[in-house]
Parts: structure tokens; sequence; C-alpha cells
């Protein structure tokens, strides 16, 4: 994972920690910032690492299908079982099952992957025998499912179970530092994708990309990258390079409300990181600039300054 902020440092220790357990998993956080990736990590660092992870889409599964693709089916099930087939969770036995978008699935569903969960084990469809599971769960969303728990539209039950080990997943607004190695990783693999040799960006493009919310968090930004890397860009990628909203907003930036703490990570950014020339363009002075980096947890990337503790 990449990032040096303070939520980042403190979700990757957290990360070693319950890889280490066998607990079920609960990974929370808007579309884009990194779920999935996160549930890999935890599965590679168990000592499940060497049996399979099994990515499953819960949203995409209909309820008619859901025992037949979850729990598997015995020969002469239904029409066209012409064999046994084994289901998605038992496919992920002594592993990892990683139930993407649990919040998405049906009250019916729920319950059918509560009991599974409870009993450790499954009946195929048609089965007159049960077939023990020893998977460990990691279930991921982007709803609250608290609220949901609430409104009555995700079962306590079943939310208690998941809700051993709790992750989540700051957007990237709130964690605007990161922007800048995110970009520096994305370019190398992109960089050895497309064949170039683009170095960076110029300040003022990546003063533009700290002044976006990112709706779409990292997702969002990969994306973009990769979208100007097939508009065969220069060395340094400019304010030219990116989208027009980008371009507008850097023309228009008095117009546009900032936090302090924005202020700031533009200011550094755009000067890379020389703390004298990000006073003068802030109007503080430099040992301001240090004061507010301690109060907001601001640390360059691959440094850690000791007023910038996890």
């Amino acid at each position: 994972m990449v990032g040096t902020s303070a939520p980042m440092r403190e979700i990757k220790t957290y990360i070693g920690k319950v890889a280490a357990t066998d607990s079920h998993v609960l990974i929370t956080g808007e579309t884009g910032t990194g779920k999935e990736l996160v549930a890999e990590i935890i599965h590679r660092n168990s000592p499940r690492a060497s049996r399979p992870f099994v990515w499953i889409n819960c949203a995409a599964i209909p309820d008619n299908l859901l025992e037949s693709e979850l729990f598997g089916y015995e020969r002469g099930a239904f029409t066209g079982a012409h064999a046994r087939k084994e289901g998605q969770l038992k496919l992920a036995d002594g592993g990892t099952a990683f139930l993407d978008e649990i919040g998405d699935m049906s009250p019916y569903a729920q319950a059918k992957i509560l009991r599974a969960i409870e009993n450790k084990a499954v009946y195929r469809l048609g089965g007159k025998r049960s077939v023990p599971l020893d998977v460990r769960v990691i279930a991921a969303t982007n709803q609250n499912l608290e609220q949901l728990v609430a409104a009555e539209k995700f079962r306590k039950d079943l939310y208690f179970r998941l809700n051993v080990a709790r992750i989540h997943l700051p957007p990237l607004r709130e964690r605007k530092e990161d922007i800048m190695p995110l970009c520096a990783h994305y370019l190398r693999e992109l960089n050895q994708r497309f064949q170039r040799q683009v170095e960076g960006f110029t300040a003022d493009a990546m003063a533009s990309m700290v002044q976006h919310d990112w709706p779409g968090n990292v997702r969002e930004l990969k994306n973009l990258l990769e979208a100007i890397f097939v508009n065969a860009p220069y060395r340094w990628i400019s304010l030219a390079d990116l989208p027009e909203p980008f371009r507008r907003r850097a023309q228009g930036t008095g117009d546009l409300p900032q936090s302090e703490r924005e202020r700031l990570l533009s200011a550094l950014l755009a000067t890379n990181w020389n703390l004298s020339q990000a006073a003068q363009r802030l109007h503080w002075s430099r040992m301001t600039v240090y004061r507010k980096m301690t109060k907001y947890h601001i640390v360059k990337a691959g440094e850690r300054g000791g007023g910038h503790s996890s």
C-alpha cells in the first residue's frame, strides 16, 4: 500500500496485526479506496497465504443462483447439472473468501451467508450431506452498515459476525499528502508499461492535483494518469496535460475555498517541499510552516519527522 500519511501508517500497522490472526474482517470505505487490495494483503501475510484467495462479488449474484454459486450443486440437482460442482466458498477452503459489496446482499442472501459462517459448513444444491468449510471471511462494503442495520436492511447478527477486525479506508481527499507518492508509484508502473520516461509533474500541475477532491479516490487517480499516458505526455506532466476541470481550477483558484491544510500542502508540493519557498508563498514564517506540518501530520514521503508520530 502506498501512503505515508498518519492514517495510512496506522492502517498498515493494524493490517499486520490482523493478518497474523484468523479473525473475520470487515473493510469499509468509499469506492476506489483500495478495499480489495487490503483484503489481498491480509491474505498474503496470513497463515493461510498458501491456500486460495477467492473473490466473490456479492452484488452480482441473484438470489435464485446464490446457493449453486456459493455452495455448489450435485449432479442432477437441476436441468443441466451434469456433474457435481463445488461452490465458491468451498473453492476457498483452507484460505480466504473475500465477500465484496456485502452491503448489497438481499436479506435472503444474508441469512444464507450467516448460516454458512456460523455452521462452518454448507449444503450443495441437491445434496443431503453437509460439506465442511474452513475459510476466513473478509467482507467489504462502500455502504454504512450501521445505518443499514438501524434501518433493518442488514442483519445485525451477520454484522456482528463480520465486524471483528474493522478497517476503514479514508478517502483520498482526507490524505492528500499521499497524492505525490501515489503519483510516483503509478508513474513507475506506467513508464514500464508504455515504455516512456515521464519524470513527474510540474509544480502547477501537482498543485492542481492536490486541490482536486478525488470522488473516485485512488482508482480515479490511477485512471487519470493512464489517460494522460495514452495521450503521450512529455518528460514532465504539465497543466496542459490535465483534463479541463483541473486547468480551470488552476486558473480560478482564488474563487475556491481551501482549508489551511490544503493551502499548506499545495505550497509544499508546488515548491518541491522547500520549506523556505513554501513559507514565502503562504506569507508565513518558516517556523509556522514547521508547526502547521506537525499540527496536520504532514510528512514528506520517505521521511519521519519527530513531530509526525503515528
